[in-house]
């Protein structure tokens, strides 16, 4: 079920907005109260609070649905924001919903009803809602039939949604939106240079263009607003301008379109959510039934850990609006335990989106303009079982990537299998907590004690096998006082550097400590 948040967050601000804190917990039902005849919802439903003319209606409405542990109370402006209906949401606990002034209960129950039948049995998103499409489809086809001409309806994005079946009379412009899904990239250019969308997002007046592209026929647009909000637009080829009355017919259209727009986002975004939470219950635990029903391309597979400035929201948003700009249109991408998370296919040639190969060309060309935009990739894995160890070594190589030199943008786990197996084994050392009554307790001693440098000569001496020249260099002293450091510390400490079992105890110890350090 979706929950009240979820439900505001998928209808959006256009139609409702939380007064106050998000309560409540899954809607099951829309619900119009009628106290007279003690009708204030079952648990789980959203009253609507239809014809309250006073607070203490409202407020009385708020406390008695709350008692029939309903999930939420919708109620119309002023009384919705009202401090005596506020304050009874606050004491009973359950969320009070605004109704935007415009809108209409009859719309609000549909629309929601709708998103809560989507969040009851989602589908794959790509499929989106076929009853929806096909009323979209017959309102092109209406508004064709309003002002007899081709019509396309696109979303915000210039994405073609429906068209009418009139396209037979048109130009190659409208040809290659409608075998495209899409308005052409020069098309739009052309469009936006001359500030077409920005008039389309500010304003609800209709708009005829016939500064267009070479070879195309004017436009008539139509823009398609709710609450404020620009949905999207109609789209007409004409010859000539349009008669004004026609014109105003199909600006009414286009309040009935808007309900559409506005329920077919909702429930996008209902199968969008529902994708991402089989997704990452897929990254957080073995292959369930649940999670089976995730779509996935042909593996093998592997998971990213995908780097970026702000909080996980932002960066999740941010890596959505990339992804998407750089071609892959339904992207696995998902917020779990603080990180941003992408299941991309193992192989595959640079041009796929959604492969790995495609993630290194987008990450070289974002990365020189934006530093923090980098991706760790765990292992690859060809069952969905697999996929947890995948994002688990994802999340590990993500962490290393802020304390370690390791190279970027894009990072494989077995680009760094070394600094991995090391980090692993030097946090069970933890030789902050005992280092097992091996020779380094004395030389740490002395050195706090003298001020002397033995674990800085011990690890230098190690890192270069032996080699007092090469040590030596590092240290910036000559090989003779090398000799002397090392000399000393035999007598100070036990020091079997002959076993190789004890210099890479040795070695270990030493990176925990200096992690330790540098943690500290």
């Amino acid at each position: 079920m979706i929950t009240v948040a979820a439900l505001v967050d998928a209808v959006g601000p256009a139609l409702l907005r939380v007064v106050g804190a998000v309560r409540g917990g899954p809607v099951a039902d829309v619900t119009l109260a009628e106290p007279g005849e003690d009708v204030v919802g079952v648990a789980g439903d959203l009253v609507l609070g239809i014809g309250l003319a006073e607070p203490d209606e409202a407020a009385d409405l708020v406390e008695r649905a709350a008692e029939r542990s309903a999930c939420g109370v919708v109620v119309k402006p002023p009384l919705a924001r009202d401090p005596l209906v506020v304050a009874a949401g606050d004491r009973a606990g359950i969320a009070v919903l605004e109704l935007a002034p415009h809108a209409s209960w009859a719309h609000l129950v549909w629309l929601v009803r709708g998103v809560v039948d989507r969040a009851a049995a989602p589908g794959p998103p790509a499929l989106g809602d076929a009853g929806v499409h096909g009323e979209l489809v017959a309102l092109a086809d209406a508004a064709a039939a309003i002002i007899d001409a081709p019509v396309t309806i696109e979303d915000a994005h210039s994405r073609v949604l429906a068209y009418s079946a009139r396209q037979e009379h048109t130009d190659p412009a409208r040809v290659s939106t409608i075998v495209g899904r899409r308005v052409p990239d020069e098309v739009v250019a052309h469009f936006r240079a001359r500030g077409v969308f920005r008039t389309l997002a500010r304003s609800s007046e209709p708009l005829y263009i016939t500064d267009v592209p070479e070879g195309t026929l004017p436009r008539l647009v139509i823009p398609v607003r709710a609450g404020g909000e620009w949905l999207g637009s109609i789209w007409a080829v004409v010859a000539e301008p349009v008669a004004a009355d026609r014109v105003e017919e199909l600006t009414r259209a286009a309040s009935v379109l808007a309900l559409h727009l506005l329920r077919l986002r909702a429930q996008a975004g209902m199968a969008r959510r529902a994708s991402a939470d089989r997704l990452r219950e897929a990254l957080r635990t073995p292959a369930t039934s649940a999670n089976e029903e995730l779509w996935l391309p042909e593996g093998p597979w592997r998971v990213v850990a995908l780097q970026g400035a702000g909080d996980v929201r932002a960066r999740l948003d941010l890596w959505e609006s990339i992804t998407r700009r750089f071609g892959w249109n339904q992207p696995l991408l998902v917020d779990l335990d603080g990180a941003v998370f992408a299941v991309v296919t193992a192989s595959g040639p640079a041009s796929a989106a959604g492969s790995l190969p495609w993630l290194a060309g987008l990450l070289d060309a974002v990365h020189a303009h934006d530093p923090a935009l980098a991706a760790a990739a765990g292992g690859t894995v060809a069952s969905r079982a697999e996929l947890p160890r995948s994002r688990a070594e994802a999340a590990e190589l993500h962490a290393l990537m802020a304390t370690e030199p390791l190279p970027g943008p894009l990072l494989r786990i077995e680009d760094a299998w070394d600094t991995v197996v090391v980090a692993r084994a030097r946090a069970a050392v933890r030789p902050e907590v005992s280092l097992l009554g091996g020779p380094l307790a004395a030389l740490v001693a002395h050195d706090r004690e003298h001020h002397t440098d033995h674990l800085t000569t011990l690890a230098a001496w190690l890192r270069h096998a032996g080699e007092p020249k090469a040590a030596a260099a590092e240290l910036r002293i000559h090989p003779n006082t090398l000799r002397y450091r090392m000399q000393r510390m035999a007598g100070i400490a036990p020091l079997d550097l002959g076993s190789p079992r004890v210099r890479l105890a040795l070695q270990l110890q030493l990176s925990a400590l200096e992690a330790g350090r540098l943690a500290g």
